[in-house]
């Protein structure tokens, strides 16, 4: 089968086009047809290994020293079930799905850069919703799980103010409207260029972090969600830690390690199915074109997902 493997850490330019073995489930496994995977900010660090000496030995410590220990990376998959392991009860072949690569810090499996991936039945796997495309499912996992961490975190009651900071990427966009649907007044904080964007999924304010003075904007809020982490920073962000309700509380992504348990994964289908939800894809790439998608989301600027067509 096509796959792109990662030759070693470092540039976009180590990602190559190969041919490799087609996988076999194993008896609780399905093996699933690739229809779209993503390139997510997690890909492109962890490919990069752009990190402090202690975080580049941490990451090689978990995915491999000189160039990651499964050469095939993504951990996002949609696609349709080919066949199963002899124990899989409750998916069947021909099943159209979607799926993420991690249950715990502990379970999880890169691989989805690639025409085909086995995963266990029990994992974040589950029906594709019938109203979504195989793109639009591939941009719910990442960000949804992620945002969903960081509203777990929240106990938001309706007309709570919440900040979000990186409103405009792929766990800004989940947020925005995760937020929302527990009733939140959310402010977004992205560029004014995307300030049509995050209205679109439900953003009272708009807060444009390019513009002079624009921690002059910044009111207080019950909590200040941060979707970007140490990755950036500006003065706008700086205060927007300390714009605080009393008993306000400052969350980032960067804090602790994000937890994405099957119950999180199962709410943001039913959210989807419900159109409670909706993923925002920002350009969409042939898997042999994966280089050139790992660039992109490399710039930093993308809105919501960057989604790979297999």
């Amino acid at each position: 089968m096509k796959a792109i493997e990662c030759l070693k850490y470092g540039s976009y330019e180590n990602l190559v086009l190969t041919e490799v073995e087609k996988p076999t489930p194993k008896e609780n496994e399905v093996l699933i047809k690739i229809k779209a995977t993503s390139v997510t900010t997690s890909d492109v660090l962890i490919r990069g290994l752009k990190a402090s000496p202690v975080g580049r030995f941490m990451v090689q410590l978990i995915f491999g020293f000189g160039k990651p220990r499964n050469p095939i990376l993504g951990m996002v998959t949609s696609g349709i079930i080919e066949s199963k392991g002899k124990d899989v009860a409750s998916l069947n072949i021909g099943d159209e799905v979607f799926a993420y690569g991690s249950v715990s810090p502990t379970k999880r499996h890169f691989g989805s850069y690639a025409e085909y991936i086995c995963l266990p039945e029990d994992w974040n796997i589950a029906l594709k919703p019938s109203n979504i495309s195989f793109e639009e499912a591939a941009a719910i996992p990442y960000g949804g799980l992620l945002a969903s961490h960081l509203l777990k975190k929240t106990s938001i009651n309706r007309g709570d103010k919440v900040l979000i900071y990186g409103a405009s990427g792929s766990i800004g966009t989940m947020a925005i409207q995760l937020a929302k649907h527990v009733g939140a007044h959310v402010t977004s904080v992205c560029s004014g260029r995307n300030f049509e964007l995050v209205k679109s999924l439900g953003s009272d304010e708009m807060i444009d972090y390019t513009l002079e003075n624009a921690e002059s904007q910044l009111g207080t809020y019950k909590y200040v969600i941060d979707a970007v982490g140490n990755s950036k920073s500006s003065t706008l962000k700086e205060q927007s830690k300390k714009a605080l309700t009393i008993n306000g509380k400052y969350i980032s992504i960067d804090h602790g390690t994000p937890l994405t348990p099957k119950v999180a994964f199962l709410n943001l289908k039913t959210l989807a199915e419900q159109e409670k939800i909706k993923p925002v894809i920002d350009r969409v790439f042939p898997l042999e074109e994966i280089a050139e998608a790992h660039k992109y989301v490399e710039k930093g600027h993308k809105k919501g997902n960057v989604v790979i067509l297999v």
